[in-house]
């Protein structure tokens, strides 16, 4: 049967709306993720598995469940105007593929309905760079754009395990909740009260778990670890975010079907 496909325009108030990002010109040491958004879906169709959530949900079956395609993007900031787009519908936006800097133009726009947004954020990188590589809009950077722009309220980062000195400075700055990979026993700032935003870079998995990431950070969650944490959720998720994932470093789709399993995950959450 496979997920229902259609257009931005025939979106439904209350629709969750797979929208891929095909975007990667702001990678720091590999392209790649721009090719991530069909292969996901393709993966979350594959007959290898089935539509059913752990918690027997059936996503096929779910008619607010809708692929809208890939945007036809000309610009960066033309990630923010399509979003715009699946939130003048009144629609939930789940972006699928990109690099992390996509983050930045996505709440651009999602802050402007939610004033009051706070934002989730799974990765083994804080994403908290000035600049990088004289690039402000770096995938190393978009959450010190988020944040200096008051574009969210809270910050809570998940998996992180690459901290530098600058990075920590940010984080401080901006009162950022940040959990670190040593202490991923004792997570704090999960409960967000209010809308949240959820972004979910793929490397905050280890790569024996992901090896389709541009950066293989070791020491990283299991896949079943991460699964937990999501499903353990109780949160009001008003968009959402699926990166990072490089299908030229893959093997044998092997992080499209992890990418999927997740995404089908955290559609859960909204169903």
């Amino acid at each position: 049967m496979g997920l229902r496909q259609c257009h931005i325009d025939q979106l439904l108030d209350g629709d969750i709306a797979l929208a891929g990002i095909p975007f990667d010109d702001h990678s720091s040491f590999l392209k790649g993720p721009a090719k991530a958004p069909e292969l996901i879906i393709e993966a979350i169709n594959s007959d290898s598995a089935n539509f059913f959530t752990e918690q027997m949900e059936d996503i096929s079956a779910e008619s607010r469940i809708k692929w809208v395609g890939n945007a036809n993007l000309k610009g960066y900031w033309e990630i923010e105007t399509h979003i715009s787009s699946i939130l003048s519908r009144e629609a939930i936006p789940f972006s699928i593929g990109g690099d992390h800097s996509v983050t930045y133009p996505i709440v651009k726009a999602m802050a402007r309905k939610y004033p009051e947004l706070s934002i989730l954020h799974f990765d083994a990188h804080g994403d908290l760079y000035d600049v990088l590589d004289g690039n402000k809009h770096s995938h190393a950077c978009p959450f010190a754009r988020i944040m200096e722009n008051e574009l969210a309220q809270k910050l809570t980062q998940v998996g992180i395990r690459t901290m530098t000195r600058h990075q920590k400075e940010q984080a401080d700055r901006f009162g950022v909740v940040v959990n670190y990979m040593k202490d991923r026993h004792q997570l704090k700032g999960l409960n967000l009260k209010g809308p949240v935003y959820l972004s979910f870079d793929m490397d905050v998995l280890d790569p024996s778990f992901a090896p389709g990431v541009s950066h293989h950070e070791p020491g990283g969650y299991s896949t079943r670890e991460i699964l937990d944490i999501i499903q353990s959720l109780e949160l009001n998720i008003v968009g959402l975010d699926l990166v990072e994932y490089n299908p030229d470093r893959d093997m044998n789709g092997m992080t499209s079907m992890v990418a999927a399993k997740i995404a089908k995950e955290l559609l859960s959450l909204l169903i």
